[in-house]
C-alpha cells in the first residue's frame, strides 16, 4: 500500500495515454488499465510514501505554493527493474525543484518515501506497463514509438492511494 503526490493530464492527454494501455493491452501486455483494482489514471508522481499521516500529508501539500500547469514532452521509453516500462519526460527547468519540495514537504510530517523518490534518486516517468515480460519490450518500443512524441499537459494534482485508488484532489498544483 503506498500513497502518491500524483501530477494529473488534462483530458486530451489522459485520453491518448489511456489509448496507448489500450493498445499494449490489445498485445498482451498488462498495463496500468488492468493492474490491481482498474481505477489508475495516466500521472506521474511526485513522491510515493509508504508509511504517512494522510491529514497531515494532505494539510503539508496543500501548504505548497501553486506553480502553476505545464508541459511534459515524451520522447523516451524506459525501462525498470521488474518490467516496469515508462514514458520519459522532457520538463520544464523547475521540475526537479518542484518535486524536492513535495518531498521535503511530506517529511517534514514524519511520511516515509520510498527510495526511488529520495531527492537526487528520483526519475520523472509516466507507468505504462507495470509487469511486461522482456519478450515483450520489442512489441512494447514499437506500439510506444508509434504514438510517439506526445506532449501532454499537467493540470492538477491529486493525492492517490495506489492500493484502493481512492484520490483527493489538490487545490494547487505544486
Amino acid at each position: 500500500m503506498a500513497l502518491a503526490v500524483c501530477l494529473l493530464f488534462d483530458r486530451r492527454s489522459e485520453r491518448a495515454l489511456r489509448a496507448l494501455w489500450d493498445r499494449l493491452e490489445a498485445r498482451g501486455v498488462p498495463t496500468l488499465r488492468s493492474h490491481t483494482h482498474g481505477l489508475h489514471h495516466p500521472h506521474m508522481s511526485y513522491v510515493v510514501l509508504i508509511d504517512w499521516d494522510l491529514d497531515k500529508v494532505r494539510a503539508a501539500v496543500a501548504a505548497l505554493p501553486d506553480r502553476g500547469p505545464f508541459e511534459l514532452a515524451f520522447d523516451a521509453v524506459g525501462a525498470f527493474r521488474r518490467g516496469r516500462i515508462s514514458l520519459v519526460p522532457a520538463g520544464p527547468a523547475d521540475l526537479v525543484v518542484r518535486q524536492q519540495a513535495v518531498v521535503e514537504a511530506v517529511r517534514a510530517t514524519g511520511a516515509l518515501v520510498h527510495q526511488h523518490y529520495e531527492i537526487g534518486r528520483w526519475l520523472p516517468h509516466c507507468a505504462l506497463a507495470p509487469r511486461a515480460q522482456l519478450t515483450q519490450l520489442a512489441d512494447v518500443a514499437a506500439l510506444v514509438y508509434d504514438v510517439l512524441p506526445l506532449t501532454v499537459q499537467v493540470t492538477r494534482a491529486a493525492l492517490i492511494n495506489s492500493a484502493t485508488g481512492e484520490r483527493w484532489p489538490l487545490a494547487t498544483l505544486p
